[in-house]
């Protein structure tokens, strides 16, 4: 007699949703996520989803009905309560778009708390469409399992970046021109903290100065290797969540 499937099954789809979820709540969803739902994964009434609302956590949904471009499901019980992540931003220049979208996905599965587009001098690209934007964050979170997405905010010049840096949250600034070894500089900070990561050129002289100057920045290197931007990002964050006990 072949075993019953365990409840939830690990396989239901996850899906984040703006509305504040409790016992009992009733979740109308349209648009693409029914169209997910309904013709991608071919939901039907009873079935089970995994709901995220970025605020009390993870819950067990079954879905109540369907249509063809409208559900309904009812928020049964709690799975996991939002996560705690390390307090780390990861503040990357901006980078072409396929490759900027690797980092935001790639962030957001490694657990950076906050995403901070950077405008330098030698970025490639001087815009980044927000809404899409938040689409590959929240895409990437609902595929690794995360119960918080990421903070993202409006890309900044780098000298308003600086100029409104906050005192308690120490900046590590990868250098292509030498800095304090990453692995044996993150460990030595406690508290909030940033990676500042420069374009593929890299930062000018003056940029790289003027990072210099900030009080809380701390020149690393990343290797005896030049990486590329988006290789940058993603190795830092790794090595940093890593030895800050997330792995």
């Amino acid at each position: 007699m072949p075993a019953t499937p365990a409840w939830p099954p690990r396989s239901a789809p996850r899906l984040f949703v703006e509305q504040r979820l409790a016992a009992g709540a009733e979740v109308r969803l349209d648009g693409a996520q029914a169209h997910y739902l309904l013709r991608v994964m071919r939901i039907n009434p009873g079935d089970a989803v995994i709901l995220c609302d970025n605020a009390t956590g993870e819950w067990l949904a079954e879905v109540a009905e369907t249509n063809k471009r409208v559900l309904s499901l009812i928020a049964r019980q709690p799975l996991r309560p939002r996560e705690d992540v390390p307090d780390l931003w990861l503040c990357a220049a901006l980078l072409k778009k396929d490759r900027f979208d690797w980092v935001l996905e790639k962030a957001t599965e490694l657990g950076v708390r906050s995403i901070r587009p950077v405008l330098t001098r030698r970025c490639v690209a001087d815009k980044l469409n927000l809404e899409r934007a938040r689409v590959v964050v929240t895409e990437a979170a609902e595929q690794c399992a995360r119960t918080a997405l990421p903070e993202l905010v409006e890309p900044a010049k780098l000298e308003a970046l600086l100029r409104d840096w906050p005192a308690d949250r120490t900046l590590f600034f990868a250098d292509e021109l030498g800095g304090e070894p990453a692995a044996k500089a993150f460990p030595s900070i406690e508290g909030a903290a940033a990676l500042l990561i420069g374009p593929e050129g890299g930062f000018d002289d003056a940029e790289r100065a003027a990072v210099r100057a900030l009080p809380q920045a701390r020149p690393i290197n990343l290797g005896p290797r030049i990486l590329r931007g988006e290789t940058a990002a993603i190795a830092a964050t790794a090595l940093w969540m890593a030895m800050a006990g997330d792995w």
